[in-house]
């Protein structure tokens, strides 16, 4: 990523970065809250890869750049149990800011946060405000997906599951499940699911989701 575009004052995605037209909430973030003057520049993005400069002119924006492209990230996936509070945002926006290309709300047996149709909708909703806000952050140009929901006996088996005694490489992982405040129920997992651990001390959920996040779109060892 150039400097030029980490220095940008800001990111904002807009429907064609070719023709740079900001939405009413985020023209007013831009001229009201950052207090943005004539001449600054931000990056505009399609969510989709495709990225340009743009300079803030008194009304509007003027490209200010070729349009460009950013290769997708790498398919990896999180599974995360919904946990109470705002602990789910704040673990969606880490995992937003490291990359990860998908994030699934995933029922567990000891899920503190039941989820029904209209709960689980709107937590979607919430989850993929605030990816959004933290790859705008980020400078990331590519949209994170979320949802819809899943419960454990619908998880493929390919997914590895994060617990204690796991032995699979994370280099090999590329999607992961990390389990919710209670932890796993004894039988939630049939015995040949691949297991990958994240240490020895007991983390808190977010914290193993930020972690699990952190070594997958990295490919440790």
């Amino acid at each position: 990523m150039s400097d030029t575009r980490r220095l940008a004052l800001a990111q904002f995605f807009v429907d064609d970065p070719a023709e740079p037209r900001l939405a009413e909430p985020d023209d007013h973030h831009l001229r009201r809250v950052l207090r943005a003057r004539p001449g600054e520049q931000v990056v505009v993005c399609d969510g989709r890869g495709r990225w340009a400069l743009a300079t803030v002119q008194p009304s509007g924006l003027e490209l200010a750049s070729d349009v460009r492209a950013d290769a997708a990230p790498r398919d990896t996936t999180l599974y995360l149990a919904p946990l109470k509070g705002d602990r789910s945002e704040w673990a969606v926006a880490k995992a937003t800011e490291l990359g990860v290309a998908r994030v699934v709300p995933l029922r567990t047996t000891r899920g503190v946060v039941r989820l029904d149709a209209a709960l689980e909708a709107r937590l979607v909703q919430r989850w993929a405000r605030v990816a959004r806000e933290a790859a705008a952050q980020a400078r990331r140009t590519h949209l994170i997906d979320i949802g819809p929901a899943t419960s454990v006996a619908d998880v493929p088996a390919s997914v590895v599951v994060a617990d204690f005694g796991g032995e699979r490489p994370w280099s090999l992982v590329d999607a992961v499940a990390i389990g919710p405040e209670g932890g796993w129920a004894p039988d939630e997992w049939d015995a040949a699911r691949p297991r990958t651990a994240l240490g020895e001390l007991v983390l808190r959920a977010e914290t193993a989701a930020v972690a699990a996040a952190t070594l997958m779109t990295l490919g440790c060892g």
